[in-house]
């Protein structure tokens, strides 16, 4: 018998107990091995995961009956006091005897922001101020050369006037509806919806003519490093290709057990990758003496505790970790929901425009469905989404579908 071939009799498939070992001492080896397994997923997922994640909106832990309620009202407080804050910087705003309404010719990104009169119990909030008061200050720290232009479009179309999108004409350019487009319009909320976001598109490109265009609703708030990541995503190969990148997709909506296939590659690489640094660093440093060796069955063992605990600690967590450097966002296929923040490299806006006017849009097909099927149906068509988040979703009182009195984090 070959050297090689009697070594590889030597081992059996899990964890390297000598065939030639006594079978009540094998019996003995793997009983010890499956209780440290069993101690380990219990000490992890009974008493560990549940300490630390009980207070994460997003992970399975989290208890709603005790917390929902405790800190939704904490994020409406701190919604309305950036919302009462914006409001007093740009009131101070507008008595300089600057303005800063001028658009250039061809910028390298337009950024648009889509805007509507909010309802009454949303209107303290002033989510567009603190939108553009978060613009402000992000493209001030883009040095001497603007990293980007602002627009404002104000869909507005009903007798009371958007006094958010006033209070900002002397530092935005405004784009507002003719006021003879303001009759007929439909009473479908979602079809009036994606009719307004097309007239934004058109005409904020038409007004600039720019060589790419973001467009954000007025309550979608950049997050810090939010031009840093959108000029790397607009100098990676694929963006040119893309008919629209995402930068927001709903945090619950994020976790690995997921029928999309990405994912499910991803938590299965994640959990390969944890299982090999695991067992490695076994290799070097065991102080509790575990069992557990360098086979096929220990390390699919520690792939699925991997995986469990990442699943179960929240995606959304993992995810954050990628903001570290705008290279190690992650670029994946456009996910159907939502439309708060979108990137549209070159000409696509008008693209999108046009392929959202042949639609009619109604509850369960509204525009960010739409889009979805278009890239799914259309040969040639291809769109991605971005991952982490570049904005957050500031607004807990929506002005196209009805809103409960107490709004919900989740």
């Amino acid at each position: 018998m070959s050297e090689a071939r009697r070594f590889f009799l030597q081992f059996d498939f899990f964890g390297g107990a000598r065939r030639s070992m006594p079978p009540r001492r094998r019996m003995r080896c793997c009983s010890v091995a499956a209780t440290q397994a069993l101690m380990a997923f219990a000490l992890t997922f009974c008493v560990a995961l549940p300490a630390i994640c009980h207070r994460l909106p997003h992970s399975y832990y989290f208890v709603r009956s005790v917390y929902l309620d405790v800190m939704s009202r904490d994020a409406l407080r701190q919604s309305l006091r950036r919302g009462q804050d914006a409001l007093l910087f740009w009131q101070k705003a507008a008595t300089a005897a600057t303005t800063t309404t001028t658009t250039t010719g061809h910028p390298e990104l337009l950024v648009t922001v889509v805007t509507t009169r909010r309802r009454r119990e949303a209107l303290p909030y002033h989510y567009l101020l603190q939108v553009t008061r978060q613009l402000s200050g992000l493209l001030g720290g883009c040095g001497e050369r603007p990293c980007a232009q602002v627009v404002l479009c104000d869909v507005e179309s009903g007798p009371d006037a958007n006094e958010d999108a006033v209070l900002l004409e002397r530092h935005f350019r405004v784009i507002r509806r003719p006021a003879g487009h303001r009759l007929g319009r439909p009473d479908n909320t979602f079809e009036r919806e994606k009719q307004d976001y097309v007239f934004c598109l058109r005409r904020a490109f038409q007004l600039a003519l720019p060589q790419n265009m973001l467009v954000l609703e007025d309550d979608a708030l950049p997050h810090p490093d939010f031009f840093g990541v959108v000029k790397d995503l607009l100098r990676r190969r694929f963006a040119a290709r893309s008919l629209y990148i995402k930068l927001f997709h709903p945090e619950r909506l994020q976790r690995y057990w997921n029928p999309e296939p990405y994912r499910i590659l991803e938590w299965l690489g994640l959990g390969l990758l944890g299982a090999t640094l695991l067992l490695q660093l076994l290799s070097v440093w065991n102080p509790c003496r575990w069992s557990l060796r360098m086979s096929a069955g220990h390390l699919a063992l520690l792939a699925v505790y991997v995986m469990a605990g990442a699943e179960l600690l929240g995606r959304h967590y993992l995810l954050e970790l990628r903001r570290l450097s705008p290279q190690l966002y992650a670029v994946s296929p456009a996910t159907e929901c939502c439309t708060p923040a979108m990137l549209y490299p070159g000409n696509a806006s008008l693209r999108v425009a046009d392929y959202l006017d042949r639609a009619f849009c109604f509850q369960g097909n509204a525009k960010d469905t739409v889009l979805y099927q278009v890239f799914r149906d259309t040969p040639g068509e291809r769109a991605h989404s971005v991952e982490p988040n570049l904005v957050t979703h500031i607004g807990a009182f929506s002005s196209v579908r009805p809103n409960p009195a107490h709004p919900k984090l989740l």
